[in-house]
This record gives structure tokens, sequence and C-alpha cells, in this order.
């Protein structure tokens, strides 16, 4: 049987949208390495992400240059747990107009079908992961910045995440 899936999280355009699109988003401050940061966090999506992840079986795990800080400054604010973290910000040339993040993706996966939420994806991006040796089924989330994650995002993700779990016991596929 394969691995439990992956719900991979980015968190500025994701989590922190550009602007304020509800007034359940709450403004923080936080210091990173020195750079003063200005967030727009939601209490709900934490409970959201973990409610969806313990439905469908998947395992949160944080795709953004907040890497581990992401734990820190991101996690207690929405009612995350501490989660793995893909490193990500390594060499930041693409090889044919992917996002940066993505090669590092392709190789964290190992196989297992996941859920990209992430507002800076592409048809190059999806184009590279088909291509790529170790990466199965994947749906990849475009999340508009200005908004952020929505209901919209989450269904979406569960959806996909159901109709592939109703696949898993042949793994046919």
């Amino acid at each position: 049987m394969r691995s439990k899936p992956l719900l991979l999280l980015d968190v500025d355009g994701v989590l922190n949208p550009s602007r304020r699109s509800s007034l359940r988003y709450r403004r923080h401050i936080c210091v990173v390495d020195g750079g003063l940061y200005k967030l727009l966090l939601d209490r709900r999506h934490g409970p959201q992400l973990l409610s969806l992840a313990r439905d469908t079986g998947a395992e949160l795990v944080w795709a953004t240059t907040w890497e581990e800080h992401a734990n820190v400054e991101i996690a207690p604010r929405v009612g995350l747990p501490r989660l793995p973290v893909i490193r990500v910000t390594g060499d930041p040339v693409s090889k044919a107009g992917e996002h940066f993040k993505t090669g590092a993706v392709a190789d964290y996966v190992d196989g297992r079908p996941f859920v990209w939420f992430d507002d800076g994806l592409t048809t190059a991006d999806h184009d590279y992961l088909r291509a790529h040796e170790g990466v199965d089924d994947f749906l990849l989330v475009h999340v508009d910045a200005r908004h952020g994650l929505g209901e919209d995002h989450l269904t979406q993700a569960r959806e996909w995440l159901s109709t592939f779990a109703s696949r898993r016991p042949g793994d046919s596929a």
C-alpha cells in the first residue's frame, strides 16, 4: 500500500494574503532573521487544514521560503502543530520556467500523492512535476495571493483526495 498523501502549504499568498479580504484576518508583526514582517492570518485555517488532513489521511507539510520559521511564526498563530518542512531556499534558478520550489518539492514527495497550495505555480510547474521521476499523482491548487486560502481551495483538495483514496485499494494507477 502506498504512503499517505501530502498536503503542501505555502505561506505568503496562501495563509498570508497580500490584502485583508475578510475581517477574520488578524494583523501580526514578527521579526525573522532581523527582518520585520507584517502578516495577515486567519485563525480558522489551522483547524480547517487539520480537519482536511484528518479526514483524508493526509500529512501536512510546509513548502514555503519561511521553512522552519513557519513552525515558529505561522503555525501557532493559525492553530497548527509543528509540521515537517521542505527545504526550498536553495538554488533559485529554474530550468524551464518552473517555480524555484518545484524541484525541492519533486524530490521530497518520493512517489507520494500530494496536493500543493501555492500562489506561484504555473503550467511549467505542472509539466516539470509530470516529467519528474518519483512524482506520481498530484493536484496543484492555485491560490490568488490577494485573497488567500478559501473554502473552494479546501473543497477542491478534499474532493481530489477522496477520489484518489477511492482508487487506492486496487492501486491500479
